[in-house]
């Protein structure tokens, strides 16, 4: 056995052990569904990114910046994570109020509904089911590349590596789980990007080299490559499209069950906004470390195929082998996570919003509850061998349903007051439709959609639409009507000066990132780059008539306003004086 399978080896049963002494604290169902609802400000983070950061991000994401559109990737602002912050603000912290057990739940609640309720949590089976089957054959195809093992031998034991604890422990033993695989692969793809830079000069020697090199000539540029043979005729279709896809993400991050549930294990809202702003930042650093070092590659090797292996061959080419080691333990890990993640939200939805526990207790509820986990995984296993893999594509495919089947439900359920069951039934539905038909129909070559015409636009629209026109054909009940002026209540404990003065911390460092990076993408982007193509001016300086030097401005232009509104909200709704909130009296004396 090498080093390699060695250390994917022993960081497996690392975490089915810690798993499954999590396990053994699961003595209620709320343990079992939200972590018993006392998990701490790192526990959210470290279970909001490693579930997101899954083998489609360091294998089919990483590909894909190898292939050609590493400039953008590095380049534009994370757009998509912004949407942590929003929906924490507008949805995940009134979503925590319900105290639910997993977002369909809240959906029933929040519309007197079982139909919504259901209907929620088929999207949730049929979308992470499929999302865990790609996560689970990332991992399989990692193990397979890595050992001797078949592939089916390595599908059967990454199915076992997560089903194992996640069925026993629930998501005690998911976020801790999560939250050691999202050091581990943080900190790994870090040292050995920085390893590979290092190897190559430096930055801003690899930036230069990149924008020189003509095997993949527009691979730095701000729009990557477009043109005949790829999705994007030109640049402006690419730029259509990425924000599509960021926007789509974002809703996805803000509403989407595999994020948002998250929220619902949080001891308190300070630690649901404090999350989401720290899990904005370390999805980004985690997403430019990743994207960045499978684009270095093409310095050392342009040809590499499949593309999705390059960090896989940079981890066994380019950097000492226990560093490699550590970085293929990070992408099993963060494979492993996701699936964990989607294995318990799916079995969550499958065992609470479509069967109903008639159980006498709460132990023979949690028995049923991993019992049907169990069957959701078998299903799982079985679908990843009638599947073939596609790690990218269909994987943005499914990331984005949910901004389109559950964004406008998800945040007028909030801030609506003429929302109304059948209005979020059919736009759950008529979302969920429209974004899957046009994009398989699209996929399949059967239609050609332009960029404009995104499924995820599609979808969103199809469902605002017919949530608007449904809800205007019948009324809102009185129950429906009590549930929301209830979510608006703010919990007297976090009508706390103390830990507000905390929380605030966040948001200025936010604002403190959209400061600082314009400087830094302009001295270690845009100056190199420049230099490599030649449109540097005459005196060094930067030429601001290019699309990688006012990009570079965007930083700015995201995160400041984003910080500062932030700040706003937190304060006018946690700060006691501000909020009216009970110690505002003994303070203001």
């Amino acid at each position: 056995m090498d080093i390699f399978t060695a250390t994917i080896v022993v960081s497996i049963v690392i975490y089915i052990a810690i798993g499954n002494y999590a396990g053994r604290g699961v003595k209620e169902l709320d343990d079992y569904y939200v972590a018993g609802r006392r998990a701490p400000t790192l526990l959210i983070v470290g279970t909001l990114v490693a579930s997101v950061m899954s083998s489609t991000m360091f294998m089919g994401e990483a590909g894909f910046t190898y292939d050609g559109q590493m400039g953008p990737f590095l380049q534009f602002p994370q757009i998509a994570t912004t949407g942590y912050i929003i929906g924490a603000l507008l949805f995940g912290r009134y979503l925590r109020r319900s105290r639910a057990p997993t977002v369909a739940d809240y959906f029933g609640k929040r519309f007197d509904s079982r139909r919504v309720q259901v209907a929620a949590g088929l999207t949730i089976i049929v979308a992470l089911g499929g999302y865990l089957v790609v996560v689970t054959q990332g991992a399989a195809i990692l193990m397979t590349d890595l050992t001797d093992l078949t592939y089916t031998q390595s599908l059967i034991i990454a199915w076992l590596s997560y089903t194992a604890f996640t069925m026993y422990s629930g998501s005690r033993g998911v976020i801790l789980t999560d939250t050691l695989m999202f050091l581990l692969f943080t900190f790994a793809s870090f040292f050995v990007a920085a390893y590979i830079v290092d190897s190559f000069g430096g930055f801003s020697a690899t930036i230069e080299g990149l924008a020189a090199q003509q095997v993949k000539p527009d691979i730095a540029s701000w729009h990557g490559t477009v043109g005949p043979g790829t999705e994007w005729p030109t640049p402006r279709d690419y730029l259509i499209w990425t924000v599509a896809i960021e926007l789509g993400w974002g809703f996805s991050f803000a509403v989407s069950p595999w994020q948002s549930s998250r929220h619902l294990m949080a001891r308190n809202e300070h630690v649901v906004i404090r999350a989401a702003i720290y899990t904005c930042l370390a999805v980004a650093f985690v997403q430019l470390v990743g994207y960045g070092a499978g684009g270095f590659v093409n310095l050392a090797n342009p040809d590499i195929r499949p593309s999705e292996t390059v960090l896989i061959w940079a981890s066994k080419n380019l950097v000492p082998e226990f560093l490699g080691a550590l970085l293929l333990a990070g992408i099993m890990a963060a494979a492993l996570s996701s699936a964990s993640t989607f294995l318990s939200l799916v079995g969550f939805s499958a065992s609470n919003d479509i069967v109903q526990h008639r159980e006498q207790t709460e132990k023979q509820a949690i028995r049923v509850s991993r019992f049907v986990m169990l069957g959701v995984g078998i299903v799982a296993l079985v679908s990843t061998f009638v599947f073939p893999p596609s790690l990218f594509w269909v994987t943005y495919f499914i990331g984005t349903m949910f901004a389109s089947s559950w964004g406008p439900v998800g945040l007028m359920s909030v801030w609506s007051r003429r929302i109304t069951k059948d209005g979020a039934f059919w736009g759950i539905l008529s979302g969920f439709v429209f974004n899957a038909v046009p994009w398989l129909l699209n996929f399949t070559g059967v239609i050609d959609l332009p960029s404009y015409l995104d499924p995820i636009f599609i979808g969103a629209a199809a469902s605002l639409v017919t949530t608007l026109a449904v809800s205007r054909l019948g009324e809102v009940t009185q129950a429906e009507a009590a549930y929301r002026d209830k979510l608006h209540r703010t919990p007297a404990e976090d009508l706390h000066a103390g830990r507000t003065r905390v929380t605030l911390i966040a948001p200025l460092l936010l604002v403190v990132y959209g400061c600082v990076m314009p400087f830094v993408v302009q001295h270690w982007y845009v100056k190199p780059y420049q230099r490599g193509t030649g449109e540097i001016l005459p005196d060094g300086s930067i030429n601001w008539a290019t699309g990688e030097a006012l990009l570079s401005l965007s930083w700015a232009v995201l995160y400041i306003p984003l910080g500062l509104v932030a700040y706003r909200v937190i304060r006018r709704a946690y700060d006691p004086p501000l909020s009216g909130g009970p110690d505002a009296k003994a303070r203001a004396s």
